[in-house]
């Protein structure tokens, strides 16, 4: 005969096996929880680190280089430009600027690019160095005429100079001053340690305004203008103070865009699209002080034997305003004398 449980002993066994059901239910939701959690860690771990054949999708999006509205606009054709320069006529029988800047900006190539653009075909003024090998090749001041045609003057000439340099090895700022004074007549051979003085026989006591200089050129390299010594700058600071005292106009012709802008070395138009020359213009503004609208960056025909349409623009648009700059400065002048 089987003895019948108790109640209360039934209830606690009972309430036991409940229990024991709970605590094995927590253990299942327990390892559900562990294995979920690996599972997302690992999902996560492969999301966020990228295999070797796949490009890392959490790098930093690189800037654009192209600005989507030009930070210059021109106002004219070549054609335009070819006619307003070549005919151009100053109030004076002819017009005097002077190129200074560092060693190997392209001073030189300048000279001979303008001389170009005017004769439309390749031409050789001023004697340059190499683009590879940045010396000073301009050792004494050199006044270059030059020509519309053969055998037809043109009303410009300009005054080459030797390069400044961060050493011992380049002009004094005190030679440049007295250059754009017209103190310093032609071919005098400028001395890396000494400036001109008074008594030598190429200083001028007395020049007139046919030998003063009525525009001041700085000639800076773009590819290499952010990495300037600041002892360029500090000389140059000294030429534009004394010149601005004067009242003599300035600009900055940039050179060599195409070293420092792949885009533009591949296509001249999109020079004014371009960030990366934007930047190198802001960089010649700060350090000189030289504002934006005076700054014309150029490609100088170093390597090219013939023509380009584009080059040229941009040596026409230069070159068409700082002939007015420096005619307006003569006509300021004349009109003190009157």
């Amino acid at each position: 005969m089987i003895t019948p449980i108790p109640n209360q002993e039934r209830t606690e066994c009972f309430h036991k096996m409940l229990m024991w059901d709970l605590h094995l239910l927590e253990l299942v939701l327990l390892s559900i929880t562990l294995k979920s959690s690996t599972t997302i860690q690992e999902m996560g771990t492969r999301l966020s680190t990228p295999s070797p054949s796949s490009p890392d999708r959490f790098l930093p999006v690189p800037e654009p280089t192209v600005l989507l509205e030009p930070w210059r606009k021109g106002d004219c054709g070549r054609d335009e430009l070819l006619h307003e320069v070549k005919e151009f006529k100053p109030s004076t029988e002819v017009l005097r600027i002077v190129l200074y800047g560092p060693t190997g900006a392209g001073k030189s190539s300048f000279i001979n690019s303008v001389q170009r653009i005017l004769f439309g075909r390749n031409a050789m003024n001023a004697l340059e160095n190499s683009t590879l090998t940045r010396t000073n090749v301009t050792k004494k001041l050199k006044t270059h005429k030059l020509k519309k045609g053969r055998g037809e003057p043109y009303p410009l000439e300009i005054v080459d100079i030797m390069g400044i340099e961060s050493t011992d090895g380049g002009i004094k700022h005190e030679d440049i001053i007295k250059a754009f004074e017209g103190h310093i007549s032609d071919e005098y051979i400028f001395n890396p340690g000494a400036a001109i003085t008074n008594d030598d026989p190429k200083y001028k006591k007395n020049p007139t305004l046919r030998d003063k200089v009525h525009c001041l050129v700085c000639v800076l390299p773009a590819d290499s203008v952010s990495r300037m010594d600041d002892k360029v700058f500090e000389q140059m600071k000294h030429v534009r103070d004394r010149a601005s005292l004067l009242g003599i106009p300035q600009v900055i012709v940039m050179t060599r865009v195409d070293k420092a802008c792949e885009m533009v070395s591949q296509d001249l138009k999109k020079i004014y699209y371009s960030k990366k020359i934007k930047e190198k213009v802001d960089v010649c503004c700060v350090n000189v002080g030289i504002p934006l609208n005076a700054i014309y960056p150029v490609k100088n025909y170093s390597e090219s034997i013939t023509q380009d349409a584009d080059t040229d623009m941009l040596l026409f648009m230069a070159l068409r305003d700082i002939l007015n700059l420096a005619n307006d400065y003569v006509e300021h002048e004349l009109e003190k004398d009157e």
